[in-house]
């Protein structure tokens, strides 16, 4: 009777750890690959429910990508160092957010190739996501 409890309970267990196992559709992860055939460390999670995400290495650089469910590009994010921020982004900041510093900084390119760059700055623990055009101009606040 123990073993039947025990192998009841193992049954149930392994069928709760593979539901939550997230499928990535084969035309996901060929789009990926054909992008990124030099990708590192690719880990892969739902960003919605019709929307897949692979964070990864790419050139020593972290980065991810989105696809829809038939694997066209929604947008990718590159990290960035601040002498790739578009000039006047850096003054924009220290003249309306005297204080506050920049604590991440990425590129984000659309299925369009527009580009813009999002960054997220932090004062006295209060973060705030900016988003700049490819020209330096301030798009977006976000608390």
């Amino acid at each position: 009777m123990k073993n039947l409890i025990f192998l009841f309970v193992l049954f149930v267990f392994t069928i709760s750890i593979s539901a939550q196992k997230e499928i990535v559709p084969a035309k996901v992860k060929d789009a990926f690959a054909k992008l990124y055939p030099n990708a590192k460390s690719v880990k892969w999670s739902m960003e919605s429910k019709t929307e897949y995400e692979a964070e990864f290495k790419n050139d020593n650089r972290a980065a991810s990508v989105n696809f829809n469910k038939t694997g066209k590009l929604i947008e990718t994010e590159i990290d960035i160092a601040k002498n790739e921020l578009p000039s006047g982004v850096e003054k924009y900041i220290s003249e309306n957010f005297a204080g506050w510093t920049i604590n991440e900084m990425s590129k984000v390119i659309d299925a369009k190739s527009t580009i813009a760059f999002e960054l997220q700055i932090k004062k006295d623990g209060t973060k705030k996501d900016l988003v700049f055009d490819k020209d330096g101009e301030l798009r977006k606040v976000e608390k």
